[in-house]
């Protein structure tokens, strides 16, 4: 079987984090979904708004090759270690979303933490996009940042988030965006602002050959010459 990735990068808004592209990631994506169409699903807890279930560690292998370039190249680590591996999905309806679910997110504060997001789903289904908080500038939130940031939004939505899934309004700027494809695989800093751009026509479904399947992967950068 042919496996050839194809790489495109380029940096995120006035802070410059990179934004790693990987079509064809997996050298066999149809056993993927097969594999997760086997596992039991479950409330994926008060950040995702969805169901998961674990994924096998042993996916990620035969694309070692590739992640650990994109690491290197682009984020400068010698390695990277696993921290966790989900299939998930998007299925809570946005009247039902929680205020925390309705905004951008990052994914943690720790600056080695990298996520890669795996789409099994094809172009009519939800990608992802980047913001900037409009009153502060950030775009990443670290731990420094964190209570400035915290403070503002509490200022700024005195009443919650607006029901809904997050496309953008006047507290947040997109800064950058991808297209879900099949099989196309994306490298960020979790610190990075986010969300998942749910579509109208999105059907909430909790089938994982039909529903909107993604594989969340986070990864604890090793720091280091590789």
């Amino acid at each position: 079987m042919t496996h050839d990735p194809f790489i495109t990068g380029r940096r995120m808004g006035r802070e410059g984090q990179p934004l790693i592209i990987i079509d064809g990631f997996h050298p066999d994506p149809d056993a993927l979904i097969a594999d997760a169409a086997s596992r039991e699903f479950g409330h994926a807890g008060k950040y995702y708004p969805g169901v998961r279930a674990d994924a096998p560690a042993e996916h990620l292998q035969p694309c070692q090759g590739v992640i650990g370039e994109v690491l290197s190249r682009a984020f400068g680590y010698a390695g990277a270690r696993l921290a966790e591996t989900t299939y998930s999905m998007v299925t809570t309806r946005p009247e039902e979303l929680s205020a925390i679910q309705r905004l951008p997110h990052n994914d943690g504060l720790d600056e080695n933490r990298i996520a890669l997001l795996h789409y099994l789903t094809g172009p009519e289904d939800a990608g992802t996009a980047f913001f900037r908080h409009r009153s502060t500038g950030f775009e990443i939130i670290t731990e420094e940042r964190f209570p400035a940031y915290r403070d503002a939004l509490k200022g700024e939505y005195p009443d919650g988030p607006p029901a809904g899934y997050f496309s953008g309004d006047e507290v947040f700027e997109r800064i950058d965006e991808v297209e879900p494809r099949f099989n196309r695989a994306v490298i960020y800093r979790g610190l990075c602002l986010h969300t998942g751009l749910v579509p109208e026509t999105h059907t909430f479904q909790a089938n994982p050959r039909t529903g909107r399947l993604t594989i969340n992967t986070f990864l604890n950068g090793v720091p280091g010459q590789p």
